[in-house]
């Protein structure tokens, strides 16, 4: 058996022994959720979340988040929108939405609609945090891939979305004008 960072590896192929992983054990520390307070979206969430879309994107956008908020509280039977809090106040919100399908697949999908930090919480792991609870949260109910689109021309939104593991998907979205 040979021995590297503490983990015993079979010599041989032919060897029938599993990896001892416990010699080394690896510890992470907690998940941004355990440090980041996360719950579901709320009513009342509407006027934190608009003050915070508003300070990132830099456009009023009040028609489309309080469509979306309505959508996830009274037309969704699947409720995966999340909101961040530190010290009681929301500083992060992530709105998405289960499809039991799309584009010819079968298999519940996510849709990542949108997704916001407080300019003052940036770097503090918020947007993180967000993430980790809505992928638990989808994986409990077995939803196996989450969807988005980014534009091209926000390279911070891009870094974050990589680094937390989303990739360009090997779909590529068509758009036409319609007349």
């Amino acid at each position: 058996m040979a021995k590297r960072s503490g983990i015993s590896i079979p010599e041989r192929v032919g060897d029938a022994q599993e990896v001892d992983y416990s010699a080394d054990p690896v510890d992470s520390g907690p998940l941004p959720r355990d440090r980041i307070p996360i719950r579901g979206i709320r009513a009342g969430d509407l006027r934190a979340l608009l003050a915070i879309d508003r300070e990132t994107t830099g456009r009023d956008r009040s028609a489309y988040l309080q469509a979306k908020v309505n959508e996830a509280l009274n037309e969704s039977d699947v409720r995966v929108s999340l909101v961040a809090e530190i010290d009681g106040r929301v500083v992060g919100f992530v709105m998405a939405r289960v499809e039991l399908g799309d584009f010819g697949h079968t298999d519940p999908t996510a849709e990542l609609d949108t997704i916001g930090v407080a300019p003052d919480c940036k770097g503090q792991g918020v947007g993180r945090a967000l993430l980790s609870q809505l992928i638990a949260n989808l994986s409990a109910l077995r939803v196996e891939r989450i969807l988005t689109e980014v534009s091209w021309d926000d390279p911070q939104l891009l870094l974050f979305l990589a680094r937390c593991g989303f990739h360009p998907s090997s779909c590529l979205p068509f758009e036409r004008a319609v007349d």
